[in-house]
């Protein structure tokens, strides 16, 4: 391999010289800070994931505690053939039974019989009185008004208490058909003239009117007892509840809590509980060995949070009762599970007081002394909250980290800036100081040469 020489060539002080003082420099200044901010780059990427974390089981928690997760029901009707059964949250938990005897029907009137959607209902001018139960309507009509019209003018008139359309009976046979908007007995419909109003309304609507369908009141039994309504729709008999009688038969009603999305929402937050402290414990982890010890293994910050959400599992409950108690167990590594079979238990022996336990409100011991509570999933979401919430421990931790970063970066450029201008001097004394040896050189040849010449000359 050739040598750069920096001068004239005495391949002394050479190119070579000085990239392994510069690189000894660099070694010495240089590389110690870029591993410290590669360190630092490492925690910032750890931070990343254990800050998602601790973000989900932030939001687990609120979740839990919101309004809804307990208040939520759901409806079993034995069979739907015969009523459909709806319930709001926070509606009383309870059992009925249902029988159906008679669905509300709504009244239907039909004209008599036209020869077409043209043929003019009337033979001159005069008003027309239309009433549907107790209400009454007045409509103008004339020789031309035609049975097209009428249906239009009805609806445009009374159109919030009846509907009215045409049917093509047969081939010559259009008939007006009227039929009320609302069902249950009350609702009868007639058509008369105005007296002193011309009169001339045809027979097809004034005499010939025939009933299709009489409007009743839905009749059925709850838990025995005969309720009668106007609609097929009951919403005023049960608070929150809302039934739908569909036909003649009997049924049984449950509403119930809504186990299902108390479990989903609570096997949510153990979930993501588990993946944090897992994270965590990944991450702080002590070892002998760097290949094994976690990022933040000397971390005092996310050793801190670590020991909180276990400890935390510990002393909730604000000693009414135990989260054990509930299904809620942390094994030896401290994870979390829910054993749903337990917290059903309890939210059949006593609903209000197990809400209460886990997301707050009034809770009575078996002694029936009350004590109104946070409850746990509040407790959490308070500890979570210190390190999670915006500008909470955590965003103060990964500020740390960035101005660490910023700093050794500002450290590592300055050295090199200090290198690049120590050995750009030092390059052209090198090439000075080479160009003195060269001719040093030479004119040590030179001498060389003379005195060989002058001890061949006396021999």
């Amino acid at each position: 391999m050739g040598i750069s020489s920096l001068g004239a060539g005495s391949s002394i002080l050479t190119q070579d010289v000085l990239d392994q003082l510069r690189a000894a420099d660099t070694a010495k200044f240089v590389t110690p800070k870029e591993t410290s901010i590669k360190t630092e780059n490492s925690k910032l990427d750890a931070y990343g994931v254990v800050d998602a974390y601790m973000d989900n089981v932030y939001e687990s928690l609120k979740t839990l505690n919101e309004y809804g997760v307990f208040e939520s029901r759901v409806t079993t009707v034995g069979s739907d053939t015969y009523a459909e059964v709806s319930a709001a949250d926070s509606s009383d938990i309870q059992d009925f039974s249902l029988n159906v005897k008679t669905l509300a029907t709504k009244e239907i009137e039909q004209s008599g019989t036209f020869a077409s959607k043209e043929a003019v209902v009337a033979s001159g001018t005069g008003k027309m009185k239309l009433d549907i139960g107790s209400e009454s309507f007045t409509m103008d009509y004339d020789v031309t008004t035609t049975l097209e019209d009428m249906k239009d003018l009805i609806n445009k008139t009374a159109g919030d208490s009846v509907t009215a359309s045409i049917v093509q009976i047969a081939d010559g046979d259009y008939r007006l058909f009227l039929s009320a908007d609302n069902s249950g007995t009350g609702q009868a419909i007639t058509i008369t003239d105005v007296v002193g109003e011309g009169e001339k309304l045809g027979d097809a609507l004034k005499t010939q009117m025939t009933n299709v369908q009489t409007a009743v009141d839905a009749k059925f039994d709850y838990n025995g007892l005969e309720i009668t309504r106007t609609s097929n729709k009951v919403d005023d008999l049960l608070s929150g509840v809302t039934i739908t009688l569909k036909d003649i038969g009997k049924t049984d009603v449950s509403i119930e809590q809504n186990r299902e999305n108390i479990a989903d929402k609570i096997t949510n937050f153990v979930d993501k509980y588990n993946s944090a402290v897992f994270q965590l414990q990944t991450d702080t982890k002590s070892s002998q060995a760097a290949s094994e010890r976690g990022v933040f293994s000397s971390d005092s910050t996310m050793k801190g949070m670590k020991a909180s959400l276990i400890n935390i599992l510990s002393t909730v409950g604000e000693g009414v009762a135990r989260m054990q108690d509930y299904g809620l167990e942390v094994d030896a590594d401290g994870r979390l599970s829910l054993d749903t079979t337990v917290l059903n238990t309890k939210l059949d022996e006593d609903p209000t007081s197990t809400q209460a336990f886990l997301t707050g409100g009034t809770f009575t011991d078996s002694d029936g002394f009350t004590t109104e509570v946070d409850g746990i999933f509040e407790e959490i979401e308070t500890e979570v909250a210190k390190y999670s919430k915006y500008n909470a421990i955590l965003d103060k931790f990964k500020s740390s980290i960035d101005t660490r970063i910023e700093s050794l970066t500002e450290q590592k450029d300055k050295a090199v800036s200090r290198l690049d201008a120590q050995y750009a001097i030092m390059a052209k004394k090198f090439a000075a100081y080479d160009l003195i040896i060269s001719k040093f050189n030479t004119a040590s040849s030179m001498f060389t040469q003379m005195i060989n010449a002058e001890i061949a000359a006396n021999n």
